[in-house]
């Protein structure tokens, strides 16, 4: 019978992504209330445990070595799910209710796995989900009638504390069989033209990088079809009318990814915020939801793990 390996000591990693963090024994120490003689043993005992070098001294503080880099994020996943199973045990039932806003296509590719695990962390939530375009999920937000949201970077409102949960590039997507990308001007399916030219902020950040980036190429456009959703434009590429843009995700059928290979100049990063009204800020299910939202889109956006960018 194989032994089983040995476990490893949550203490011990915890020790370690802090050093990591930090660059430093002495920071790591204050923050777990030991001396750094004791966290410096912590480092060893899990080295020898795990075999392997994790950490360096250099002139720019306390490095990870290969080794160490690949355990960090590691370390992190297995902290998150321990600390997860003990509070879920030991706190009261988180109660409330939290109003969430996203556009579709944020919706449709990050949001299920990431509000299932948070049902199931916390049952006796009500979450009250709204999927709409970006200008107007900002309006609400102003009016107070949303505690968090998503939106594409360049889309906030000026003045309010955004957190970025992810970065990225933004892709073409067109046909898998038909030569779109090959037509003078190029068709393009894009999100409805700003609504409220006096509020640049409700600007689409994904239309305005397409077109500029194709202005800039010196590439003739035509916008053949305005959506207010991106599944719109995904079913305008898909009955092969036209090509349009998105972040990494899981495309539909007959929709394939698009670029240099077929004379597509090259499309900036885009971000993603998530929102949090002032008046919602310090409520416990408002602050937990916006915690499962940033770690899951980190999950997706591992290629390890999930989306790919």
């Amino acid at each position: 019978m194989t032994p089983l390996p040995p476990g490893l000591d949550p203490d011990l990693l915890r020790a370690f992504v802090l050093i990591a963090e930090g660059r430093s024994f002495t920071r790591a120490a204050d923050r777990v209330g030991r001396t750094q003689s004791a966290v410096s043993m912590q480092i060893r005992r899990l080295e020898q445990l795990l075999g392997q070098p994790l950490l360096v001294r250099t002139s720019k503080g306390v490095q990870t070595t290969p080794q160490g880099a690949w355990l960090l994020d590691r370390a992190r996943d297995l902290l998150a799910l321990n600390d997860e199973i003990v509070s879920n045990f030991r706190a009261p039932p988180m109660v409330g209710s939290v109003r969430l806003g996203t556009p579709d296509d944020y919706a449709l590719n990050w949001l299920p796995d990431i509000l299932a695990r948070f049902a199931e962390a916390h049952p006796a939530v009500e979450l009250d989900v709204t999927c709409l375009n970006s200008d107007v999920l900002v309006e609400q937000f102003r009016q107070g009638q949303l505690d968090l949201t998503l939106v594409s970077e360049g889309q906030e409102p000026p003045g309010v504390a955004a957190q970025r949960i992810w970065r990225g590039p933004l892709r073409w997507v067109g046909s898998a069989t038909l030569g779109l990308h090959r037509r003078d001007p190029l068709p393009l399916a894009l999100s409805r033209p700003n609504m409220h030219i006096s509020r640049p902020e409700f600007a689409c950040a994904w239309r305005e990088a397409a077109l500029s980036t194709l202005r800039q190429a010196g590439r003739g456009y035509r916008v053949t079809y305005n959506s207010a959703t991106q599944t719109g434009c995904f079913t305008v590429a898909l009955a092969g009318l036209a090509i349009t843009v998105s972040t990494p995700t899981t495309l539909p059928q007959g929709l394939a990814w698009l670029g240099e290979a077929e004379g597509l100049p090259p499309l900036p990063d885009m971000g993603i915020l998530l929102l949090r009204h002032e008046a919602a800020l310090g409520v416990p299910a408002v602050d937990a939801l916006a915690t499962h939202i940033a770690e899951g889109f980190r999950r997706a956006a591992d290629p390890g793990i999930g989306l790919a960018a």
